[in-house]
């Protein structure tokens, strides 16, 4: 298991700071992604096409910083040849850049759909902006997760993923028997399914790196397991 006091102390100052900055990029990576979720949704619930835009603009940020923190961690494999938890810091930086930079892809998605012209009536827009709600939490608690390196938290908030996988499957039967009572908004509410599958992968974004948050901390693998037997392992030290 990790000692978290000890995650950066090394006789070297130099990689201290590099793994200091590395993770801080990380951290940095995330707020912005939060934030064009945040944007997104937004932009979706009041039909902003101005404000949706900017979120697909501004995507070629979280794409560079992706790059860029990618290419720092292959500088320190090279050079520090890190061992132990620094290798398994590196490796769960590298995996959550890439979970975080496909939050950002479906950020991107949610807001073309409002440049579709999506007109939402209220209780579609209530239940949209609901699980909108529902799934940038978890993005938060996961990120909180990998900065504290809390593993109690990473556990949670991966168990939440089952509830916004069930939230997405009661909204996509409703809006399926919409389509099929009402033929004429076919075309809105396919746009709308397709922001909610979005919110969905999302959620299972978010759930990837609580699991990279308990690998880094426990130096236990937990993907393709079972929650129960993800709280066993954890329990287990």
């Amino acid at each position: 298991m990790l000692d978290k006091d000890r995650l950066t102390h090394h006789i070297s100052k130099q990689f201290n700071s590099e793994l200091e900055d590395i993770r801080n990029r990380v951290l940095t990576m995330g707020g912005l992604v939060e934030h064009q979720v945040g944007e997104a949704m937004a932009a979706l619930s009041s039909a902003d096409q101005e404000k949706a835009e900017i979120v697909i603009r501004d995507d070629f940020k979280v794409n560079a910083l992706e790059v860029e923190i990618d290419e720092e961690c292959n500088r320190v494999l090279a050079r520090r040849q890190p061992t132990a938890s620094d290798l398994r810091l590196i490796v769960a930086v590298i995996k959550t850049i890439t979970d975080l930079e496909r939050i950002g892809d479906e950020a991107e998605k949610i807001a073309r759909m409002t440049l579709k012209d999506v007109k939402l009536d209220k209780k579609h827009n209530f239940q949209i902006r609901h699980f909108g709600e529902y799934v940038q939490k978890m993005v938060h608690d996961a990120l909180d997760a990998f900065a504290r390196m809390d593993v109690p938290q990473a556990v949670a908030t991966a168990k939440a993923d089952a509830d916004a996988d069930n939230q997405y499957d009661s909204l996509m039967r409703e809006l399926i028997t919409y389509m099929m009572e009402d033929p004429r908004s076919i075309s809105q509410i396919l746009n709308l399914l397709w922001a909610a599958r979005a919110l969905e992968r999302i959620g299972d974004h978010a759930r990837n790196i609580c699991e990279y948050v308990i690998y880094l901390v426990e130096g236990k693998d937990v993907r393709h397991i079972t929650l129960e037997q993800i709280e066993q392992a954890v329990m287990q030290d």
